[in-house]
C-alpha cells in the first residue's frame, strides 16, 4: 500500500510541472523532444522573431514566415538553444550582433532566404556550431577569412547561391581543415567536414584556378556533397566541370593592332582594330578627341579562349574625324593601350554642277544638339569646323505657330544658344549653318512640347509616350514635356512625315532620314504630319519651289547636310 501514495505523489509532481510550463506562441506548436523543448512555427504571419521567447527552449524551428531580418538582441533569453531553423523566410539582413548570447548554438540553418551576404565575423558568438545551412540564397561573395571563427563547423551547404568566384584560401583557412593539416594526417580522423558548393554559376577563368586544383586534389576529411561543380562561363568554358579544365595564370593585357595608321578618303567607311590577350578576358575602351559628339559602333569578338578582338566602325569619315585613336584594354592585373592615328584625306572628286555644297563649305562639319532644359525653354550646343578660323553661325528657329521663323546670327566663340518661351502642343525645328548660308546646309533638330494636360496623371501618361518614342524627354514650366530628335530636317526627304506649312498639330510617328555620317542615326525623329504622299503635297512642293524665302514660304525649308 506504501506504493501507492507513492505513485499519486509522482503524478502530482508531474502535473505540476507541466502546470509551469508557458503557453506557446498562437500559431506555434510546441513539443518536447529527447528531454528538450521544441518550438515549431510554420506557414504563420510573424514579421520578426518573437522577443523575450522563453530560455528552455533547445531548438526554434520558423520557417516560410515573412521574416525580414535578424535583428540585434532578440536571442537575450536563450542562452541554451542549441538548434535555430530559419529556413525558406525572406530573411535579407543578418545584423552584426544578432548571434550574441547563443553560446551553445550547434546548428543553424538559413536556407531558402535572400541573403546577398553574412557577417562573418558575428559567429565569433558561437564557438559551437557545426552545421552551417546557407544553401538557396543570394550570397556571391566569400572573404578569404570567412570561416575562421567557426573553430567546430564541420558541415557547410553554399550551394544554389550566386558564387563565380572563390579562393581556395577560404578552405584554407577553415580552423577543421587546419587542424587535419598540423596533424600530419597521422591523427585519426574522427569526424568528417562536408562541403556543398555545387549549382553555383562559377566563372572559370583564371582567378578560380586555384579552387579548381584544390577540388581536384580534395579528399578526406573533405566530403564533397556534390563533386561535379560545373563552369557557368566564359563562353568557352560553360558546361565543363571542373575536373575537365584547365586554367592558365592571371596576366596583364598584351594589345596590339594590325596597323597604327590609317589613311581614307572624306566620305570612306574605316574599321579600326585592336587584339587584347589576357586573362582574365579585358574590358576594352576606346577613346579619341570628338568622342562626345561623334558616337561610332563598337564590335567585340573573342579569335581565342584569352584573345579579344574590339572593332571601332566609323561610317562615311569626315575630315573632322582624323587625329589619334587610343585602345584600351584593362582587367584586374593591369591596363594597356594602343594608339592608332587615322588620316581622312579631301576627296579628289570634282563637286555636281547643282551640288547644294559649295567649294567653300565642303570640308565643314556642323553638329547640333538639344543638351538640356532651362527655366523657360531649351539650351542648343552646337560643334562646327571649318576651314576659316573665325566662324559666324546662323541659327534659323521656326515653330507651327509662327507665321515667320526666326533667324539668330552668332558670334565666333559662342557654341551654346536657349530658345525661350515655349509654347506647349507645338513643334520647333531649329537649323544651324555657317556665316550666312542658307538652313539647308546645317544641322538641324526638331523637337515637339507635349500638351499641358494640367494634372499629374496626364503628364505621367505624356512622359510614358515620349520616352517610348524618343528616348529624349525635356520639361517646360507650364507643365507640358519636349522631346527632341536629333537628325536633320528635310522636308522633301520626310515628304509624308512632316512640313512645317501647316499650323495643325501633327498626328504619325515616322522615322526621319538617316544619314551615313550622323552619330544620332539610331534616334527617332517622330513626326506626326498626317498628309498622304503624292497629290496636294506634290502641289504645295512645286509651288513653293518658286517662293524662296519670304514670309510665305519662311516655315519651309530643305535641309541636306
Amino acid at each position: 500500500m506504501a506504493s501507492v501514495p507513492h505513485y499519486f505523489l509522482l503524478v502530482l509532481v508531474f502535473l505540476d510541472s507541466h502546470a509551469a510550463q508557458p503557453s506557446c506562441l498562437p500559431g506555434c506548436a510546441c513539443s518536447e523532444e529527447s528531454f528538450s523543448r521544441t518550438l515549431k512555427c510554420v506557414s504563420i504571419s510573424l514579421g520578426e522573431i518573437p522577443r523575450n521567447l522563453p530560455e528552455e527552449f533547445k531548438q526554434v524551428r520558423i520557417e516560410k514566415s515573412p521574416i525580414f531580418e535578424l535583428p540585434r538582441g532578440f536571442f537575450i533569453n536563450m542562452r541554451t538553444l542549441e538548434y535555430l531553423w530559419l529556413n525558406f523566410n525572406n530573411v535579407t539582413v543578418i545584423h552584426l550582433g544578432a548571434l550574441e548570447h547563443l553560446s551553445e548554438l550547434k546548428e543553424l540553418r538559413l536556407e531558402g532566404n535572400k541573403l546577398r551576404s553574412v557577417p562573418w565575423t558575428a559567429f565569433r558568438a558561437t564557438p559551437l556550431l557545426r552545421v552551417l545551412d546557407l544553401k538557396h540564397n543570394r550570397i556571391d561573395a566569400l572573404p578569404e577569412l570567412a570561416l575562421q571563427f567557426l573553430v567546430n563547423l564541420t558541415y557547410l551547404d553554399l550551394s544554389s547561391n550566386r558564387l563565380t568566384v572563390v579562393s581556395k584560401n577560404v578552405f584554407l583557412n577553415w580552423p577543421a581543415y587546419q587542424k587535419y593539416q598540423q596533424s600530419g594526417h597521422e591523427a585519426e580522423i574522427l569526424s568528417s567536414m562536408v562541403l556543398a558548393l555545387h549549382d553555383n554559376p562559377w566563372l572559370c577563368d583564371c582567378r578560380l584556378r586555384g579552387l579548381v586544383q584544390f577540388i581536384k586534389s580534395v579528399s578526406l576529411p573533405v566530403i564533397l556533397v556534390n563533386p561535379y561543380l560545373m563552369c557557368r562561363g566564359p563562353l568557352f568554358k560553360a558546361g565543363q566541370l571542373f575536373h575537365e579544365t584547365e586554367l592558365s595564370v592571371c596576366r596583364k593585357p598584351q594589345i596590339s593592332t594590325p596597323s597604327a595608321n590609317v589613311s581614307v578618303q572624306v566620305g570612306q567607311n574605316v574599321t579600326l582594330r585592336c587584339l587584347a590577350q589576357a586573362s582574365p578576358s579585358p574590358t576594352i575602351a576606346w577613346t579619341y578627341p570628338l568622342s562626345t559628339w561623334r558616337e561610332f559602333d563598337v564590335l567585340t569578338s573573342f579569335t581565342a579562349e584569352d584573345a579579344t578582338l574590339s572593332e571601332l566602325v566609323i561610317p562615311a569619315a569626315h575630315l573632322v574625324d582624323r587625329g589619334n585613336y587610343t585602345c584600351m584594354a584593362s582587367n584586374s592585373i593591369g591596363v594597356s593601350t594602343v594608339v592608332i592615328s587615322l588620316g581622312v584625306q579631301p576627296a579628289q572628286a570634282l563637286l555636281a554642277p547643282r551640288s547644294l555644297f559649295s567649294p567653300s563649305e565642303s570640308g565643314a562639319y556642323v553638329d547640333l544638339r538639344v543638351v538640356k532644359q532651362t527655366a523657360h525653354g531649351i539650351l542648343l550646343e552646337w560643334f562646327a569646323v571649318a576651314d576659316t578660323p573665325e566662324k559666324w553661325f546662323t541659327l534659323y528657329i521656326a515653330s507651327d505657330e509662327a507665321f515667320r521663323k526666326k533667324v539668330v546670327h552668332v558670334g565666333p566663340g559662342i557654341n551654346t544658344y536657349t530658345v525661350d518661351d515655349l509654347l506647349p502642343g507645338t513643334k520647333y525645328e531649329v537649323c544651324l549653318s555657317l556665316g550666312g548660308q542658307p538652313p539647308h546646309q546645317g544641322r538641324c533638330v526638331v523637337f515637339v512640347t507635349g500638351r499641358d494636360d494640367g494634372g499629374l496623371e496626364g503628364r505621367e501618361r505624356l512622359l510614358h509616350t515620349t520616352v517610348i518614342l524618343c528616348a529624349v524627354l525635356l520639361a517646360v514650366p507650364v507643365g507640358a514635356y519636349a522631346w527632341a530628335a536629333q537628325a536633320p530636317c528635310s522636308c522633301r526627304a520626310w515628304r509624308p512625315r512632316w512640313c512645317l506649312r501647316r499650323r495643325k498639330a501633327p498626328r504619325c510617328s515616322l522615322a526621319a532620314p538617316e544619314l551615313r555620317d550622323d552619330p544620332y542615326r539610331d534616334h527617332t525623329a517622330v513626326c506626326e504630319d498626317g498628309l498622304e504622299p503624292g497629290g496636294a503635297e506634290r502641289e504645295g512642293d512645286e509651288q513653293r519651289a518658286g517662293e524662296g524665302d519670304d514670309h510665305r514660304g519662311g516655315l519651309v525649308w530643305t535641309s541636306s547636310p
